[in-house]
Order: structure tokens, then C-alpha cells, then sequence
């Protein structure tokens, strides 16, 4: 069985392509959405592309530099890790499992005057991290990035584990 799945996994270096293409379709479709879905992002769907740059950045450094392929996949898992934490953190925010950034989330003020709630109003931003602007069957977009981003780090971990050496 074994041998089937690694029949199945791609070379490591078209692995490290896969996940190029794949961040710079995250990225791509967060950005469509953005300019010409006209959803505009809160703060945290900003830290949410943030991985995805950086793998970019690492996965082509890695094709450039070949030896260090396993340390490479091993990045790689590591900022898809990280992008999928990120995902379940603003899902979480926006089903209100869990208070958000302060600035990024709506609810009560804490003002004592109506100057100091003027201040608070102007320095907040106008996209809420608890609000969800866009859903398909249920999931949000920062759930189907922690999706994706989880799937893309099991994948590349599948991939890194058979670029071991045997034992």
C-alpha cells in the first residue's frame, strides 16, 4: 500500500511547483475577489497572504537550490501550517467563537465621552474581521483557507516524507 501512495505523489521538485502554483492562485483569487468581486479585506485577510508570499519566495528558492529540497518541503509545511492556524483563527472571529484584534472586531465601545468615541470611530477600520462578507455552502473565505492551506500542508508533508532517505 505503501508503495502505491508514493506512486502517486509527484518528484519533490514538481511538488515544490505545485505549491508555487497553488500560492499564487490563493493569492490571485484574493486579490479577484478584492478588485473585481469588490470584497473589500480586514486585517486579518491581509495576514492571510502573507504565507502565501512567502512560499512563493521559499518555494522558488528552493527550485533554485536543488540540495536543499528537504528543508524546502519542510518550510513549506511549516508556512501552510501557519497559513491554516491563520484561517481557523479568523473563522473562529468571524463565527464569534472568539474575540478578534481589537480595532478589527465590532461590538460595544468602551468610550467615556463623545470625543473619545469620535477618536475610536476614525481609527477604526471600516471592514470588521467579525463580519463574514462572502460564504459558499456555509464556509467563509478565511474557512476555505484553512482548508486549503491544511490540505496543501498534508500534501507537502506526504511529499517531504518520501524525499527522506530510506532507512
Amino acid at each position: 500500500m505503501r508503495t502505491d501512495l508514493n506512486t502517486l505523489l509527484p518528484d519533490p521538485r514538481a511538488g515544490v511547483g505545485i505549491a508555487i502554483a497553488a500560492s499564487a492562485a490563493m493569492l490571485l483569487g484574493a486579490y479577484g475577489f478584492e478588485y473585481i468581486g469588490g470584497l473589500r479585506p480586514c486585517t486579518l485577510c491581509y495576514y492571510q497572504r502573507w504565507p502565501f508570499a512567502f512560499a512563493i519566495i521559499l518555494g522558488v528558492a528552493t527550485l533554485l537550490r536543488p540540495a536543499l529540497i528537504r528543508p524546502g518541503l519542510a518550510g513549506l509545511i511549516l508556512t501552510f501550517a501557519v497559513s491554516a492556524a491563520l484561517g481557523a483563527y479568523h473563522a473562529g472571529v468571524e463565527q464569534k467563537w472568539w474575540p478578534g484584534p481589537q480595532g478589527c472586531t465590532s461590538g460595544g465601545s468602551g468610550a467615556q465621552s463623545v470625543d473619545a468615541l469620535l477618536a475610536e470611530l476614525l481609527a477604526t477600520p471600516v471592514v470588521m474581521c467579525d463580519e463574514i462578507p462572502w460564504s459558499l455552502f456555509g464556509i467563509s473565505l478565511a474557512g476555505y483557507n484553512m482548508l486549503i492551506s491544511a490540505a496543501l500542508a498534508v500534501f507537502i508533508a506526504a511529499i517531504w516524507r518520501r524525499a527522506l532517505p530510506d532507512r
